[in-house]
């Protein structure tokens, strides 16, 4: 951890960040206020208040990100097209921020499952542009660190939103293992706020970088992307098939009998973890290279995964949260942030789409195997809480194996360009 912190505190660049950097982190900050006053707890609403099994809130998790992933792919192949990143990031914002309040009429899983829907379309549309904007707003020697700060900023808001989700539970709730509509519609209105101001911050905070490349884009094709991106995304797949929706964490936390604002309390350190090592993560990963980081998370994933598999208390549980804290700020912005080292900067709205549609469409496969993983205590020997999460963290390992052997070294594709 030291290691990290030290070069974060020499380094010189945060501070002559662009304007961009900064309005899309604080527009991530807003947004997750916002949302991790709901999601997080999401699935304790279908599960308590409800009474949905599993193995359907892995599947209205899985369907809600897999139903904006074609998007995910479109959007950044049309940012790329109009060399126009930020107008469809504000479109993919103000759609979510219009469709989260819906959530206070929920009353059955079928109108959750179809207002999450509305949200990741939101995501679907602004995620490719919006990081493709990043990445054309600053030179390769700071892009980790431009990833890190949005990421940094991104799970700052979420702790606030957890804690502020927790000051609200605390308040209102009457059983400490239980979840009531009326908290939870609470908690919907409180979120309306944060969600339009992020819109604005945007929308007056960023603006489109003008391309140095004069060459036209040609027509959509994989091909175009080249080899190694191709590998690259491949190896994010098969980690992703076991990186199943958070529900089931939040599940296994309930299941080992932590209350509700345990829950979020809990969450809310992982956040802050996050937060705090998303930075210098993504500083260091510009000087010793991202593929030595995205190895190093994955395999604290795994041991984390692993430590879900075997958690028979409460206290193991939170130790675990706090390290994947590490996990996310070590490899998730880093990984983001390699995607721009591969391929060309004309095609960077094309290759994030198709980096995030993969991820998306590999979530329902994931989510699904993990809710029949779970159901399926009692039907078959070794099935229950512990099966998903041994399954994720064995192909977490392999990913972490086919990153060291297969991925090619980033440094000599670079040099090629």
């Amino acid at each position: 951890m030291m290691s990290m912190i030290k070069p974060f505190k020499k380094n010189t660049q945060l501070s002559k960040l662009p304007r961009n950097v900064w309005a899309v982190g604080f527009t991530s900050f807003l947004t997750d206020i916002s949302s991790e006053m709901i999601i997080n707890i999401l699935p304790l609403f279908l599960s308590n208040v409800l009474g949905v099994k599993t193995n359907v809130i892995g599947l209205i998790e899985g369907f809600a990100e897999t139903t904006a992933s074609i998007l995910k792919l479109f959007s950044g192949w049309l940012s790329d097209k109009l060399r126009a990143r930020k107008w469809l990031t504000v479109v993919g914002y103000g759609l979510s921020a219009i469709t989260k309040p819906l959530f206070y009429f929920a009353n059955s899983w079928g109108l959750v499952a179809s207002v999450r829907w509305g949200d990741r379309v939101g995501k679907g549309i602004r995620t490719a542009p919006r990081d493709a904007l990043i990445a054309d707003s600053v030179a390769p020697t700071t892009r980790g660190l431009a990833f890190g700060v949005q990421k940094a900023l991104d799970s700052a808001g979420a702790v606030i939103g957890l804690l502020i989700a927790a000051i609200v539970v605390w308040w209102t709730q009457t059983e400490t293992l239980a979840l009531s509509r009326s908290t939870f519609q609470t908690l919907v209105l409180i979120s309306i706020l944060p969600a339009f101001l992020a819109m604005l911050t945007l929308i007056f905070g960023a603006k489109d970088v003008a391309s140095s490349k004069t060459a036209i884009l040609p027509k959509f094709s994989f091909r175009n992307l080249g080899k190694p991106f191709g590998i690259y995304v491949a190896i994010v797949g098969i980690f992703t098939l076991g990186n199943s929706s958070d529900a089931f964490m939040v599940l296994r936390a309930q299941n080992l009998g932590i209350s509700v604002i345990g829950i979020l309390l809990m969450l809310a350190v992982f956040k802050l973890i996050y937060s705090l090592v998303s930075v210098p993560a993504g500083s260091l990963s510009d000087k010793i290279g991202r593929k030595k980081l995205i190895i190093g998370g994955w395999l604290v994933y795994a041991a984390i995964y692993f430590g879900f598999a075997f958690a028979t208390q409460s206290w193991q549980v939170w130790l675990l949260y706090v390290i994947y804290g590490l996990y996310y700020g070590l490899a998730f912005g880093t990984a983001t942030a390699m995607v721009a080292d591969l391929v060309p900067e004309q095609l960077r709205g094309t290759a994030y789409g198709t980096y995030n549609a993969v991820i998306g469409l590999l979530n329902l496969p994931a989510s699904l195997i993990a809710g029949v993983l779970w159901q399926g205590a009692g039907s078959f020997e070794g099935f229950g809480p512990s099966a998903p999460f041994l399954f994720g963290g064995s192909l977490a390992i392999i990913a972490a194996l086919l990153m060291i052997f297969v991925m090619p070294k980033v440094e000599s594709l670079q040099s090629k360009k």
